[in-house]
């Protein structure tokens, strides 16, 4: 074991019940990031027993890399009581100075020169420990699907396993010239004297294993290469020569890396298209509303925010006249974007054509009919809004949509609109306008059922009248006041994410 530490990672904790599983969960991404996931359980449990031992004051947890091993350091107030060796250690120990304790234990990592238990015993040279190692790489390398986090794992999977730097050179978008996208070194001061090493350094031009030049380092070059394309180069670094089970081992990791890489960049641009159809669905600006108050919140559920779902619109007809819209489409994907496409510019357009609010429902119901098997259901709350002295006039219609409440400053809460058919179901439904007042500080609310059906548990958030309670907490407030009060009424409901794409549309009168 070498005296100096090739890398050091501390976090600070304070004592109590989520002491144990914060440092735990700390020590988890520590391996992690070191590529020491084979020992990752023994080190948890390390760090369980450590912790669980502290009281009174905040403590610090330090996990120090000496190449061989890994050694945990736990450091506290000086006067914290004594214990006994940890079970999983191989050495341990305590140290004390003025005012600090620190308790200590120590692991050797599979493969060093004090553990046998990773040696190279087969003839494809990777013993079971090795066979391990591989499993885990791949396990890391497909957890994540950011292109750009890619070769950062790629070069802590093999630092300091099986070379001592690792320089992961790609292309911009999977073709073209090659770029230093990450490098990594066993000791980290000695980063930027390689990144300055290694700029002239020529890459191979073919797609097998090369010996590069590099100085004093003995350095392999292995393509990343995925579906027959070439994606980038990671070159491996060591004072002595690399073993042949070496090699082995890294041209495996890059084939497993190259293929990571190439999910990761086909997801990116999946979720970068998706983002592009999502925002053509929407409004392409606020629009200017003079003698109105209103505000829209629109949140598409999911990690990559897939197209489909609610929508909204608002946009003007005349000097003091709009109409809106806000509307949610049975799934997501491509089938429901055509759909909310579809509403969408339906609506615009016969509004412009001078269609009243109920005949623009119709036609769309009968558009969406017209769909074919294509077609999705579609809820929709539309409206004209009339500016007029004592307040706003509007005309609405509901089509199978969670109800529009309409809150006075009284603070009574009322429902102020009936339920008629959802669109895209039956060829002979009939729709009808019915007119609602806002006096002046009235507030009317329209959401999507991504805030109505929030749920914890068995309970949903409008149960038993729960959205017209919020409502009615909300007298006084502006339009964009009311829409976050109950964005977060919705985000605290439930402990977990909302499945749901949401949408919540406030008008106020002034």
């Amino acid at each position: 074991m070498t005296n100096t530490p090739r890398a050091v990672l501390a976090a600070s904790f304070t004592p109590g019940e989520t002491a144990v599983p914060a440092a735990k969960r700390f020590t988890r991404e520590v391996m992690t990031a070191w590529a020491a996931m084979s020992v990752s359980g023994d080190a948890e449990r390390l760090a369980a027993e450590l912790v669980g031992a502290v009281s009174g004051e905040p403590f610090e947890v330090v996990w120090i890399h000496h190449g061989e091993s890994v050694q945990i350091e736990v450091r506290e107030k000086a006067e914290a009581p004594g214990y006994g060796p940890p079970a999983d250690a191989i050495s341990w120990g305590v140290t004390f100075t003025a005012s600090l304790r620190t308790r200590w234990a120590r692991i050797e990592l599979p493969g060093s020169a004090s553990d046998t238990s990773d040696e190279w015993v087969t003839e494809a040279g990777q013993g079971p420990g090795w066979l391990g190692f591989l499993a885990d790489a791949s396990d890391l390398l497909a957890g994540t699907l950011d292109p750009d986090m890619v070769p950062a794992i790629i070069a802590q999977i093999v630092v300091p396993r099986l070379a001592t730097w690792c320089a992961v050179y790609t292309s911009a978008h999977g073709s073209g010239p090659l770029r230093l996208a990450y490098l990594w070194h066993a000791d980290e001061t000695q980063i930027d004297a390689l990144r300055d090493q290694l700029d002239a350094l020529p890459l191979p031009a073919d797609d097998g294993p090369a010996v590069l030049h590099t100085g004093d380092w003995q350095s392999l070059a292995f393509p990343l290469t995925a579906r027959g394309r070439r994606l980038g180069v990671m070159c491996l670094g060591r004072r002595d020569r690399f073993p042949d089970e070496a090699m082995q081992l890294a041209e495996d990791i890059g084939r497993r890396a190259a293929l990571a890489m190439d999910n990761a960049r086909l997801y990116a641009q999946q979720a970068a298209a998706n983002r592009a159809l999502q925002r053509s669905l929407l409004p392409p600006d606020e629009p200017t509303t003079p003698g109105l108050d209103f505000h829209v919140i629109y949140e598409p559920a999911g990690e990559t925010n897939e197209v489909g779902g609610d929508f909204y619109d608002l946009f003007p007809l005349g000097d003091g006249v709009w109409r809106f819209a806000i509307g949610d489409v049975c799934g997501t994907g491509p089938e429901a974007a055509a759909v909310t496409g579809l509403a969408r510019h339906t609506l615009r357009l016969l509004a412009r054509e001078g269609y009243g609010v109920a005949s623009v429902v119709a036609r769309l119901n009968q558009a969406i009919l017209e769909e074919g098997e294509r077609a999705r259901f579609l809820t929709l709350l539309h409206g004209e809004i009339t500016r007029v002295a004592d307040g706003l006039d509007i005309s609405l219609v509901s089509a199978g949509h969670p109800e529009a409440l309409r809150l006075r400053p009284s603070g009574v809460v009322e429902s102020v609109v009936s339920p008629q058919s959802l669109l895209g179901v039956f060829p002979e439904a009939a729709f009808y306008e019915e007119s609602v007042h806002l006096d002046s500080g009235d507030v009317l609310l329209g959401v999507t059922d991504g805030v109505t059906e929030r749920r914890s548990g068995t309970r949903l958030l409008d149960d038993d009248g729960g959205l017209a309670k919020l409502l009615s907490e909300c007298v006084d407030l502006s339009a964009r006041a009311v829409a976050e009060r109950i964005r977060r009424a919705v985000q605290e409901f439930a402990p977990e994410p909302s499945a749901d794409d949401l949408a919540i549309l406030v008008l106020r009168a002034p």
